[in-house]
C-alpha cells in the first residue's frame, strides 16, 4: 500500500484549507473568464464579495463542461487563442441560466460546480470517524492522504485476521474516502491488508456510497451566497452521524471472511495461456499504460505465482510504486476487481 502523510500532518493541512477556504453560490453571468498570454486562467467574481481566482486544471475541466465546450478544444484556445477562449466562455456565462458554486481554496478556483453540489468536507468527515475509528480493537491507520481530489483514510484492524496459505496472513481494514470537488462521491468500502508484502486490495462492495446531490442552495437571481466553515459544517453534522454508523458496520467478521474467502479462491485459477497476454488483456479492460502494464507483469514474473492470486497481488503489489497517490489507489481497487469476477471473466485472462 502507498504510504501518504501522517495523521497529524492531515490534521494539521485539514485545519489550515478550513481557515482559507469559500463557496460561493453564483448566477453564471456574474463570473467573467480571462486569459493571460501566458495561458494562464482566472474566474474574475463581479460582486463586492467575490475577488479573482486562479483557476485549476479540474476547474477548466468542469468549467468547459458545464458550458458544453469540448476540453481538448477548450485548452487548445488556452494555449494558442486566449482571447478567442475569454469570448467563448464569456459568452456561454451570459446566455446560461442557471447558478454555480464555486468553492475556492488558497486564492484559488478549485471546481466549479451545480448549486445542487452537497458539500459533504473533508474536515467535518474526520472529525466525525476518525474517534469511531479508533474504538476498532488494535486499529492502526495504514495510510491516510489528501490530494487535489480527494481524502483517503485507510485503517487495518489486525485481530480481524484470515489466513490464505502457510505465512500468508490478510487482515481486514476499512478505506474512506471523499471529494469535496466533484471528483468522486463519499464512500465506505471494506480492504484487506496483506501482511506478507504490505499490498492493500479495496474489496468493491458498497458499504457506503453517497453522491454530493442535495438541494439547490443561493437567493434571489443577482445575489452571491458566500459560505464558510460555521456553515458547512452544520449543514453536514446529520449526515455525519450516519456515515459513523456505517464504519461500525462495515468491519464484521461476516463481511471481512467473506471477502478473504473470494481472494482465496483466486488460488485455484491458473494462467495456462502466455501470462504476457494476461497482462495485457487486463492492462486494455482497466485502461492501464503501456508503463503500468510492463510494472504489473514484472510483479507477476518476480512473484513466481501465474495464478489469479498471483495476479491480483501484481496488480495490488504494483500500486506501491505508482508516485500518483490516486492513481495508486485505483490499482488497490482493481486488485478488488479481480477477485469479483466470474468464471467466465476469469477464463478471458487466464487462456490469452
Amino acid at each position: 500500500m502507498r504510504n501518504g502523510r501522517t495523521l497529524v500532518q492531515l490534521a494539521h493541512e485539514l485545519e489550515r484549507q478550513l481557515a482559507t477556504k469559500r463557496d460561493l453560490v453564483l448566477h453564471s453571468s456574474m463570473m467573467r473568464h480571462e486569459t493571460s498570454d501566458h495561458g494562464d486562467t482566472a474566474l474574475i467574481v463581479d460582486h463586492p464579495d467575490g475577488g479573482s481566482f486562479a483557476v485549476t486544471e479540474l476547474a477548466r475541466r468542469q468549467l468547459a463542461g458545464k458550458l458544453s465546450i469540448p476540453y481538448a478544444y477548450f485548452e487548445r484556445m488556452r494555449t494558442e487563442q486566449p482571447t478567442l477562449l475569454d469570448r467563448n466562455v464569456n459568452t456561454w456565462l451570459q446566455c446560461d441560466e442557471g447558478r454555480k458554486m464555486l468553492r475556492t481554496l488558497d486564492g484559488q478556483a478549485r471546481a466549479v460546480l451545480s448549486d445542487r453540489y452537497r458539500r459533504l468536507d473533508n474536515y467535518d468527515l474526520a472529525n466525525a470517524v476518525i474517534p469511531i475509528l479508533r474504538t476498532l480493537e488494535n486499529m492502526r491507520f495504514e495510510s491516510v492522504e489528501l490530494t487535489d481530489t480527494r481524502m483517503y483514510l485507510k485503517v487495518v484492524v489486525p485481530p480481524l485476521a484470515y489466513t490464505m496459505s502457510p505465512g500468508d496472513v490478510v487482515q481486514a481494514g476499512i478505506v474512506i474516502t471523499n471529494s469535496e470537488v466533484g471528483h468522486g462521491s463519499l464512500s465506505v468500502q471494506p480492504l484487506l491488508y496483506r501482511l506478507v508484502c504490505s499490498n492493500g486490495l479495496i474489496v468493491p462492495d458498497r458499504a457506503l456510497r453517497k453522491t454530493h446531490i442535495g438541494r439547490a442552495l443561493g437567493g434571489e437571481e443577482g445575489d452571491l451566497k458566500v459560505y464558510q466553515d460555521d456553515t458547512l459544517r452544520a449543514d453536514d453534522q446529520a449526515f455525519f452521524m450516519k456515515v459513523r454508523d456505517v464504519v461500525q458496520a462495515t468491519v464484521t467478521e461476516t463481511a471481512f471472511l467473506e471477502s478473504a474467502h473470494k481472494m482465496q479462491a483466486t488460488m485455484g485459477v491458473r494462467l495456462a495461456g502466455n501470462p504476457v497476454k494476461s497482462v495485457e488483456v487486463l492492462a486494455n479492460r482497466y485502461a492501464m499504460s503501456d508503463g503500468e502494464r510492463t510494472g504489473v507483469l514484472r510483479h507477476l514474473v518476480e512473484g513466481a505465482d501465474l495464478s489469479g492470486y498471483g495476479l491480483v497481488n501484481a496488480v495490488t503489489h504494483y500500486s506501491q510504486e505508482v508516485e500518483d497517490y490516486d492513481r495508486a489507489t485505483e490499482f488497490e481497487e482493481i486488485g478488488g476487481r479481480l477477485i469479483d469476477l466470474t468464471p467466465k471473466e476469469w477464463a478471458e485472462l487466464a487462456t490469452a
